[in-house]
This record gives structure tokens, sequence and C-alpha cells, in this order.
């Protein structure tokens, strides 16, 4: 496993992964990263230390060069996305719309076919950089929205879990739900969801 002991990134310095079984396609592609003013810090011979690699590293930028991507290796790219989400940059010689679309739903930000220049590489980390932020930013907001959801909905079953068992008012039960939060410190919604675990084991 790469390891990040003696790493001699500089502040503010891009650092890249690269991912290539072709051994002198990944050195000429390590060689325009470092000249684009990349770090590479490490050059992996297969997607399957993909995800280990991507939590211990913390590259900003995973490039991955394959002739064609095979199903392990967009199941590899899946998993780093789950657990150590990066923006990952695919160059390929497969331009079949079935494998573009399935290397976009495994998370790839940008999918180069034929592409894979010197001149162009820097354009393309930092559009699928972008690419991969906007997507990022909009997935918080869904969470965030879906939270904020659920958790009323946990409010308002508790409210009538203690109007029913407590024999209290709508308001009088809310206020009771806020005053538990405001005592453990907890959101109202977490505060509403303990209530209903716990009823449940009653």
């Amino acid at each position: 496993m790469p390891s990040n002991k003696h790493d001699t990134t500089a502040p503010g310095e891009l650092r890249v992964m690269i991912v290539d079984s072709d051994t002198e396609r990944s050195r000429n592609l390590r060689g325009a990263l470092t000249l684009a003013g990349y770090h590479v810090v490490a050059e992996l011979r297969e997607s399957i230390s993909l995800p280990e690699a991507v939590q211990d590293l913390r590259p900003h930028v995973v490039i991955i060069a394959t002739d064609s991507p095979d199903r392990d290796t967009l199941e590899h790219i899946g998993l780093t996305m789950r657990n150590a989400p990066r923006p990952v940059v695919m160059f390929t010689r497969d331009g079949t719309s079935d494998t573009i679309r399935a290397a976009v739903r495994a998370g790839v930000s940008a999918y180069v076919v034929d592409g894979l220049s010197p001149k162009r590489i820097r354009p393309i980390l930092e559009v699928a950089r972008a690419r991969f932020e906007a997507h990022q930013a909009l997935t918080e907001r869904l969470n965030e929205a879906e939270r904020q959801l659920a958790e009323r909905k946990a409010v308002e079953r508790a409210k009538g879990l203690l109007m029913q068992r407590r024999g209290l008012s709508e308001d009088e039960a809310y206020r009771e739900l806020r005053c538990l939060a405001m005592h453990t410190g907890k959101r109202l919604g977490e505060v509403a969801e303990t209530l209903l675990a716990a009823a449940h084991l009653l």
C-alpha cells in the first residue's frame, strides 16, 4: 500500500493519483503532470487498491488511464466515491455510450476519449474538479433537505405519541419536546427520534 509518510507536496500544490496498468503510459503521464505543476502521490497498477490508497494518501484528483474500463475498475471507483469521494478523470480509448454511462454512474467526473495530451491535462483536471465540487454541493443540499424532512416527520409522530399517552395538547407536546432538546443539547428531530425509538421498547 502506498504511504504518504515522506510526502513532499508543497502548500497549495495539487496532489494526483494515477491508476494505469501500462507502465510506460503511466510514466509519461506522471511526467506531463509534473510539468503542469501537479504532485503525483502514487502510481497504481491495479484499481483494486484504489479505495484504500485514496483514503491513505488523500489525493485531490484521481486519474485512471485504460484502454477500456472493466466492471471491476468501475466497482472500485464506486467504492472510492462512497468512502472518500474525489474527482476522477478517466482517459480511455473506449467511446461507446454504454461504457460512458457506466463510468459516470460510478462517479467519473471527466471521461476523455483519445485525449491524453500534455497540453490538455490542466484544463481537463480543472473542469473535473469544478464538476465534482458542484455535484458534491448539490448532494449535500439534497441530503440536508431529506434529513430535515425526516426530522419534521419524527417531530410530528413524537408529538402525537405524547398527546396520546400523556393527554397533552399539540402545543404542550411540542413544548415538551423543545424542553427535552434544550436540556440534552440535541436537535429537536434527534429528541423526537429517540422518544419514538424508546416507545417501541415499551
